[in-house]
């Protein structure tokens, strides 16, 4: 994570890495260009509708703009690629697996099931963020996936109803699945096809497209509501848990599930300019949910 102390620091690192001038940025915000240019320095702060909209423009999460658009700024960690922050450099990475078990029926009612366009608008602009070819867009089936199975593809909003992260599985059929392993197909060539009717189907694949949120506290939430899905006595032991993932910060986690590495792919890293390899994990969450 890159320290940001003012805003006007962050928003011209947002240009620089979107190749974004002044005046197209002005146009995006609908002010004019002298405005853009005193926010760089600093020499004005933005009104709350403002942040709002900053936020919607920037995609950045909206805590980091309110914490930066002051006179007395808070320094504040913050992630482009990840779209996540901190407030230290300590707690830039992510919790320790056990640790979020023993506390994973700990809840918020700030989480809740994909339900609006806006949600799945979030979700695809988090996925476009992630410059990520692999991953699907398809609205078809990421909207199928939440109706069969929308206790894991929820949504997670901060204190002002703002989008701070979500969480998206696609219950695919073993066979569907099998051919992403082989690599015969890509995820991104899924259809509503290679969806299973039913998660009482036997074998289940429960197919992480993306889990993420834009601070440590809301990843703690979303994945606690993971932990107590695959805890409940209603689900299958015998299921599949897979993802195939090419964000840094996700690798330990994997590891600590108990799940194991079924390929990584260095040369499709290289190819699509990637910031870290694709790889896929395959397992289940049985002996790292049940042992003590």
């Amino acid at each position: 994570m890159t320290k940001y102390d003012s805003l006007g620091e962050i928003i011209v690192a947002y240009r620089s890495r979107n190749i974004i001038s002044q005046a197209e940025f002005a146009s995006e915000m609908d002010v004019d260009v002298r405005t853009i240019i005193r926010w760089e320095k600093n020499k004005t702060q933005l009104k709350d509708e403002l942040e709002f909209k900053l936020s919607a423009v920037t995609f950045i999460p909206h805590q980091v703009i309110r914490n930066l658009n002051s006179n007395t700024p808070i320094q504040t960690f913050y992630d482009f690629d990840l779209r996540k922050y901190s407030l230290s450099a300590l707690s830039t990475e992510l919790p320790e697996a056990s640790w979020i078990k023993e506390r994973m029926n700990v809840y918020t009612d700030r989480i809740r099931p994909f339900e609006t366009k806006k949600d799945i608008e979030y979700f695809l602009r988090y996925n476009q963020l992630q410059r990520d070819p692999l991953k699907t867009s398809n609205k078809e089936i990421i909207q199928k996936s939440i109706e069969k199975l929308p206790e894991l593809n929820i949504i997670i909003m901060d204190e002002n109803d703002n989008y701070a992260g979500h969480c998206c599985y696609l219950p695919l059929k073993k066979s569907s699945y099998e051919r992403i392993k082989s690599k015969e197909i890509k995820e991104a060539e899924l259809t509503i096809n290679d969806l299973i009717s039913s998660i009482s189907t036997e074998e289940p694949v429960y197919y992480c497209h993306s889990i993420t949120a834009d601070c440590n506290e809301n990843f703690f939430y979303i994945i606690g509501e993971v932990f107590r899905f695959f805890n409940s006595k209603n689900v299958s032991t015998d299921y599949i848990y897979a993802i195939l993932t090419s964000r840094y910060d996700s690798y330990d986690m994997s590891k600590d599930l108990g799940v194991h590495l079924i390929w990584e792919d260095n040369a499709l890293q290289k190819k699509l300019n990637l910031l870290a390899p694709p790889r896929l994990y395959e397992g289940n969450f049985n002996q790292f949910l049940k042992q003590e």
